[in-house]
């Protein structure tokens, strides 16, 4: 099987799986992998697409800079310029990114302090975190519409091969060195939001 197949296939399950979740409200959100480290070329979502369904026309290979590698009437994600920011800075094979009501919420109560902070929750632990009083800091970064502009500000959040960044009242970008590290990280995350602004409705 080749690469580009294997890479196929593996961001269409993460699809399927966040798809069932219904974490993709309006065609919202972009998912990509990495398909060769060099030259750099990967799939990435395109745009304006149903991300419920499957079909042979949900990605398209660009390469570094977010261009189609091959002529296509396909148009990557507007935000694929993110992805490639990652990919070019770390070793990140998998880059997710999702809009669900939970994470602009968070964003925009946090937003003001440029991050959300959790200690003592157990999920923290899927971002290696695993001293008793660790704490996880998760960054906010304002939502710029100038999307050159927005990948140069989350890229100075990025310097670990796996993580999270929240863009304010836009949704949220994780990336890790496989698929499942990637998704495991948004779904760690998108459990400690619900959870902490369940916890404020019940305290009111």
């Amino acid at each position: 099987m080749s690469a580009y197949i294997k890479s196929w296939n593996e961001l269409s399950a993460v699809k399927a799986e966040l798809a069932e979740r219904d974490w993709f409200y309006g065609t919202s959100g972009n998912l990509s992998i990495k398909v060769r480290h060099d030259p750099l070329t990967f799939l990435v979502t395109a745009s304006g697409k149903d991300k419920r369904k499957q079909t042979d026309e949900d990605f398209l290979l660009v390469d570094g800079n977010g261009a189609a590698v091959e002529e296509t009437h396909l148009k990557p994600s507007a935000e694929t310029l993110i992805h490639a920011g990652i990919y070019n800075k770390t070793n990140a094979t998998c880059s997710l990114h999702v809009h669900t009501v939970a994470n602009n919420v968070i964003s925009e109560l946090y937003g003001d302090e440029g991050k959300v902070v959790f200690q003592g929750q157990e999920l923290i632990k899927a971002f290696g975190l695993w001293e008793e009083d660790a704490i996880l800091e998760i960054p906010i970064v304002e939502n710029y519409a100038d999307i050159p502009k927005l990948t140069d500000v989350m890229l100075e959040h990025i310097h670990e091969d796996a993580g999270v960044v929240l863009i304010r009242n836009h949704g949220i970008t994780s990336w890790g060195t496989s698929a499942f590290e990637a998704k495991k990280l948004l779904e760690a995350s998108e459990f400690l939001f619900q959870y902490h602004l369940t916890l404020l409705q019940l305290k009111r």
